[in-house]
């Protein structure tokens, strides 16, 4: 159980996704969370889960050790102004989950020796399946030890340069809109073939998550098991080269390429 406490600054979809995340592995007591909101109002879901709730920024992290921010890129400059009297560098660990915002620009605006990593995970840290990419600029063995054992909490982690946390967040948190983009249209299809939405919907829920087993469990090219489900003349083959003639792998790299254009403005 990691004893450390945690301040979740900021609690909107990443925020809480994390939050829930945590809650349900349970490594974490409860009341060593503490999570901020500005309209606390709107907290109804964390309400009666233990976890402290509160809008005063810099009371979370003064009670805190390893602090999460979770704040909005536009927002983050004010939020860490705020912040950084109360950091202190032989105590606290600063965690942005923000994107787009480097650790250069983060330790000048906090003006500290308070160790810097930044974490991009994703909305599936909730169910516990989030993969986080994690960079830092020199801490120590242990501080990163600490923050990989945080986010192992919520699904799998890997360090990256940072020069790759842009890519990684278009590819592992916006990737979660385009599988469900994705999930959507094969439940739209399945109707149209003669599925009521509920059955649908659960025949192509399995199966993606059956697809995605099938690569982590066997390490293999995606190709190779295509392969095992293209028979010559077959139904499936025919499927697969229609969506081609329709652009399918070309409109997805394009959406990816057009999103990392976006980030990196």
């Amino acid at each position: 159980m990691i004893k450390k406490k945690v301040a979740i600054i900021g609690c909107g979809n990443i925020g809480i996704s994390i939050l829930q995340g945590l809650l349900k592995q349970g490594e974490i007591p409860a009341n060593y969370i503490t999570a901020t909101r500005r309209n606390i109002e709107d907290s109804g879901e964390l309400k009666g889960t233990g976890v402290r709730l509160i809008s005063d920024n810099r009371k979370a992290v003064s009670d805190s050790d390893m602090i999460v921010i979770a704040v909005k890129p536009y927002n983050i400059v004010s939020v860490l102004e705020e912040l950084k009297d109360s950091l202190k560098p032989e105590k606290h660990i600063l965690i942005s989950v923000t994107a787009g915002v480097t650790i250069s620009k983060i330790q000048e605006v906090v003006g500290t020796s308070v160790p810097v990593f930044r974490a991009m995970p994703n909305i599936s840290a909730s169910v516990g399946k989030s993969v986080t990419c994690i960079c830092h600029n020199g801490n120590t063995a242990d501080q990163a030890e600490s923050v990989k054992a945080l986010f192992d909490l919520i699904g799998t982690t890997m360090t990256i340069d940072e020069d790759l946390m842009e890519s990684a967040t278009i590819l592992g948190a916006c990737g979660i809109a385009y599988v469900l983009r994705f999930i959507r249209a094969m439940i739209q299809g399945g109707i149209q073939i003669g599925f009521d939405a509920v059955t649908a919907s659960a025949i192509v829920n399995q199966t993606v998550k059956g697809a995605a087993e099938l690569l982590i469990d066997g390490h293999k090219h995606p190709e190779y098991e295509i392969d095992k489900v293209t028979t010559p003349k077959g139904c499936t083959i025919v499927g697969l080269n229609e969506m081609e003639h329709n652009g399918f792998s070309s409109s997805l790299i394009k959406g990816l390429v057009a999103s990392f254009d976006k980030i990196e403005k």
